[in-house]
């Protein structure tokens, strides 16, 4: 057999560990990595029966279950290519992603319904499943499946190979999708094993969807390549997630900072046992210390890290251990990942220079869909992928991010990184998120405002937040005026949309 790609892993996991548990989902569902890998083979023989295989695209739009896995790896097996759709995406975006994947397939969740009737006329899909049995007219995946023909085995695939498309967020435009290989897929899963230490016995809560980067290649695949279990949960729930990791004796746990300080805020938090929990990673942005003191006042610690779908997504962990020492860093580089700073002429920077993110390595997707010359423009001369961000690498080689490129403002000839003050803004009683934008200035150029949600009930005015952040930053760093806002606009995966905000709020 000649086949390298991550449909050859359900295969292996039957082999060595057919009767451990892979998935428990709802309270008391399981599945074994032996009847994974049946479940799996019967997607695939029915993708095949439908003339789905190399190259062809498998649209699914649902929430964590079984069934999402089932399909990536029953379509990675023949030579398909996952395209995991966001949930919260409205139709037209929806039809977008389908329709620019050139999907054969979608398969969808029974209450996605709706959203799939009002996308699929202008993706021009033709064939739509529902997941579950459906009805004789109309039979579902798991009926379909139960028909199919025996599946003869994986086809040949190697690393080079596309294993899924993930669509970015399209903060600047229409969402992207980067291509993402069977060994980017391989690869980041690999970095975790080794900076995560991730292990078989390792019982993982899923709390985050699936259908992004980071709970799939960080969370999904080091979890089934090493033969451990899954939580799956469909959907977020505080009080839920904390009775799960009690119940299972979970060990992972992924996540962003907010989903981490409403488990810290949840009644059930001080009576849950949490003896179990070893490994805590958190992602989107630097945890703030209100945070990690509720978690360190319980023994527990974390590990951050920053990446892009681009990176599949990892590119650098910050190890517990330094968690303290090197706050507000987002640590070092995974260990088959390269990261480097590059100043406006494209230059390596020193240590503490801020300039452009560029990152290197066995996870970096090659181009996205479709759009060579997008695709030309995101790597440099010598192969290294421009990440748009700016940061600085420190004398120790721990990273640190100053904000987007474009997001950078310029106030009286100093650079100003939103992402600095957002970082401080989020330590500041009563406040929920922070975005910081540049508003044109007469004087200036451009100055800095604050953008912020609070808690009910919390009182803030700009006095209060410049008297708390004075002292910490430079005083031109200081935003000159805070808005409160009722909420923040974001992008279907969580990302502020900063052109909205500057279009409201900029003049």
């Amino acid at each position: 057999m000649h086949q390298h790609g991550i449909g050859a892993w359900v295969a292996k996991r039957r082999l060595k560990s057919p009767d451990k548990v892979a998935l428990i989902h709802g309270d008391r569902s399981t599945m074994t990595y032996g009847e994974f890998a049946d479940a799996a083979d019967r997607i695939s023989a029915m993708l095949l029966q439908r003339g789905v295989g190399r190259g062809d695209a498998v649209a699914y739009l649902g929430e964590n279950s079984p069934e999402l896995l089932q399909v990536m790896f029953g379509a990675a097996q023949v030579g398909a290519v996952f395209v995991p759709v966001n949930t919260r995406l409205a139709p037209p975006e929806i039809a977008h992603v389908v329709a620019d994947s050139g999907a054969r397939l979608l398969i969808h969740d029974p209450d996605l319904a709706a959203p799939v009737a009002a996308a699929v006329p202008a993706a021009g899909t033709p064939h739509v499943i529902v997941t579950g049995d459906g009805t004789a007219d109309q039979p579902g995946l798991a009926r379909l499946a139960r028909a199919a023909a025996g599946f003869a085995g994986p086809v040949d695939t190697d690393h080079r190979d596309p294993a899924a498309i993930i669509y970015t967020s399209g903060t600047t435009g229409r969402a992207k999708g980067a291509v993402l290989t069977h060994g980017n897929l391989t690869w980041v899963a690999l970095n975790c094993v080794v900076d995560y230490d991730v292990v078989s016995t390792d019982v993982a809560l899923m709390i985050s969807p699936l259908f992004h980067v980071a709970s799939l290649g960080m969370g999904a695949l080091p979890v089934f390549l090493k033969g451990a279990t899954m939580v799956l949960e469909k959907g977020f729930e505080p009080g839920r997630a904390l009775a799960r990791i009690e119940r299972h004796g979970v060990t992972m746990l992924s996540g962003v900072p907010t989903t981490y300080q409403l488990m810290a805020d949840h009644p059930a938090w001080a009576t849950t046992d949490l003896s179990t929990l070893a490994k805590l990673t958190c992602g989107g942005s630097a945890v703030p210390t209100r945070v990690l003191d509720a978690y360190e006042a319980r023994g527990l610690s974390f590990s951050q890290g920053y990446g892009m779908t681009e990176a599949a997504p990892g590119a650098t962990a910050l190890p517990p251990a330094m968690t303290r020492a090197k706050q507000g860093s987002v640590g070092v580089p995974h260990f088959f990942t390269d990261v480097r700073i590059t100043d406006a002429t494209g230059a390596v920077a020193p240590p503490g220079a801020v300039g452009e993110i560029e990152i290197a390595g066995p996870n970096v997707f090659p181009g996205y869909h479709g759009l060579p010359d997008v695709t030309a423009e995101a790597f440099t001369a010598d192969g290294w992928f421009r990440s748009g961000d700016l940061g600085h690498l420190d004398a120790d080689g721990y990273l640190h991010i100053s904000g987007r490129l474009k997001d950078m403002i310029i106030s009286g000839g100093e650079n100003i990184y939103p992402a600095e003050l957002e970082q401080l803004l989020a330590e500041i009683d009563g406040v929920t998120s922070a975005a910081v934008i540049g508003v044109p200035d007469e004087r200036w150029g451009e100055v800095p405002w604050a953008i912020v949600t609070v808690r009910r009930g919390a009182s803030l005015d700009t006095d209060t937040v410049r008297a708390h952040l004075d002292g910490r930053l430079a005083r031109y760093k200081l935003p000159k005026n805070v808005v409160i806002v009722d909420e923040l606009p974001r992008t279907a995966s969580g990302k502020v949309r900063k052109t909205e905000l500057r279009a409201r709020f900029g003049g």
